[in-house]
């Protein structure tokens, strides 16, 4: 029997969509090399429109589930092995190896989701997460501005813990919440009036921004959003095979 779209949840369509197709992918219900229905087709089995279908089918391209061929369909394209284990760790990915640097905590509270944070953590607009904003400092020298986001229901106790020492992921182990995916963004972004202020730059200068979504299965967890001075260190992302 097909999954089901439920109407009365506050997911979003296309999202509820994405992750019953991206369980046919994973069970090899699909496997690699098989053309997908039609847009028509997933239109009328889920009961949505073909926005909803071309949203979903979109972002499973992104994350490289499927491929579009010109003119013959879309297809199911081969996934990166879970073998394949980042060892960068969530404190330090946009820093180079070895390199020493203190945390300072300049907010740590509970507040309601703004702008699209409840989209991105599949959370009720009228449901709390955990705000964590805090400047990881090199000589002195602030190069990083994070700004975290935890819905409350994942790990409450989170609020209470020192996020200035901790790691972040050393503090999902100690709660029993797996990370099993992180989708990483990398881009350019302009310094806002408070984060200029912060690496003591003009207003509106250019800066790095990573992005990065985690999940525990296929459970949104935590959002964060750094910001990195662009005139001092570089970054670095080491993966291996298991």
């Amino acid at each position: 029997m097909e999954d089901l779209i439920r109407r009365e949840e506050h997911q979003k369509l296309y999202v509820q969509l994405i992750d019953i197709l991206k369980k046919k992918i994973e069970t090899r219900e699909w496997d690699v090399g098989f053309q997908i229905p039609t847009e028509e087709d997933l239109c009328k089995t889920y009961g949505v429109s073909r926005a909803t279908v071309r949203s979903a089918i979109a972002e499973l391209v992104r994350d490289g589930y499927l491929f579009r061929q010109q003119g013959k369909g879309t297809f199911v394209k081969q996934v990166v092995s879970d073998e394949l284990v980042m060892l960068t760790s969530f404190r330090d990915l946009m820093l180079e190896p070895g390199v020493e640097f203190s945390t300072e905590v300049l907010i740590q509270t509970t507040m309601m989701p703004i702008g699209n944070i409840g989209n991105l953590l599949n959370i009720a607009p009228d449901k709390h997460i955990i705000y964590l904003k805090r400047i990881n400092v090199i000589d002195g020298k602030p190069v990083i501005v994070q700004e975290i986001h935890i819905p409350l229901h994942i790990g409450p106790d989170l609020l209470h813990e020192n996020v200035a020492v901790n790691s972040l992921f050393g503090l999902f182990k100690k709660y029993k919440i797996e990370i099993t995916r992180v989708r990483n963004y990398f881009g350019i972004t302009y310094l806002s009036a408070e984060e200029a202020q912060a690496f003591n730059l003009r207003e509106g200068s250019p800066t790095l921004l990573l992005t990065q979504l985690f999940f525990s299965g296929e459970t949104p967890v935590m959002y964060i959003r750094s910001v990195k001075r662009h005139d001092s260190f570089g970054f670095a992302i080491e993966f291996k095979k298991n």
